[in-house]
């Protein structure tokens, strides 16, 4: 993969547009140019991550387990901005089963870094098919922000909730704190939350999570080196979201004999 195509991937990246609007707000604090230039060194260094971000999940998913957790998502799902693939919001919610459950996991993360949409349709649900897991969690849409279409946004969305278990865990999508972008994203998760209660699936409140970390704070802490995808303490707010609702799903499976 050409420097020029990983750029474009992250480029798309939705989860990158909230964050990086509160760095250009901190740059007129530190210094725009500076700002800017660690962003595009930090690009650089976190999209050579994408291989070996894969390549772990890959690795985890053909490692068994007595529960089977399923990950939906975009790169914030592969982890890239932590300091390991396992410090995504993914892995850290592996833990929290396996701590909370006493069982072993397995882990299908079935994300793909840059994702939108009609990308999780043509690769990510398939490949859901074939598994029957035991928990899912499904992030995905920040990727379709720069582009949004409300009826397309909706129709996509519909087909992937309607291919999940009953007890999937969606989240709706993650502040853009301000302008545009940030409209947008209400628009998307009243479609979200809406859709997503049709289906009876419960949903993980990324967006009030996310927004509740100031701008500023945001920028300077929970950022990686692109300014745009979380660090390690970034993925540790988004888990948090899921981890009431996940620790609620485990409870409901610890019932259950082991395999």
């Amino acid at each position: 993969m050409s420097r020029p195509r990983r750029r474009a991937t992250f480029v798309a990246i939705g989860t990158s547009a909230a964050i990086g609007t509160a760095a250009l707000g901190t740059a007129a604090v530190v210094g725009r140019s500076l700002v800017l230039r660690r962003r595009t060194a930090g690009v650089s260094e976190l999209a050579d991550k994408i291989p070996e971000h894969s390549a772990y999940w890959r690795d985890q998913r053909r490692k068994g387990g007595e529960l089977l957790y399923v990950a939906l998502g975009d790169s914030a799902a592969q982890g890239i901005g932590g300091s390991r693939p396992n410090r995504s919001y993914v892995g850290l919610l592996a833990k929290t089963i396996r701590a909370a459950s006493g069982r072993t996991v397995r882990v299908a993360n079935l994300s793909q870094s840059g994702a939108r949409l009609r990308d999780a349709i043509e690769k990510q649900v398939p490949a859901l098919a074939k598994l029957s897991p035991d928990i899912v969690t499904v992030s995905i849409g920040a990727n379709d922000i720069a582009s949004f279409e409300r009826d397309r946004f909706e129709r996509e969305l519909r087909y992937i909730l309607d291919a999940l278990p009953a007890t999937a865990i969606v989240a709706d999508l993650p502040s853009f704190y301000l302008g545009e972008f940030e409209r947008r994203v209400l628009a998307a998760n009243e479609i979200v939350r809406r859709v997503a209660a049709e289906h009876g699936y419960a949903v993980a409140p990324l967006h009030s999570t996310t927004r509740g970390r100031t701008a500023a704070r945001t920028a300077l802490r929970d950022v990686a080196k692109d300014f745009f995808h979380p660090n390690d303490r970034g993925y540790a707010v988004w888990a948090s979201a899921f981890e009431p609702l996940v620790r609620a799903a485990v409870g409901a499976l610890v019932t259950r004999p082991r395999a």
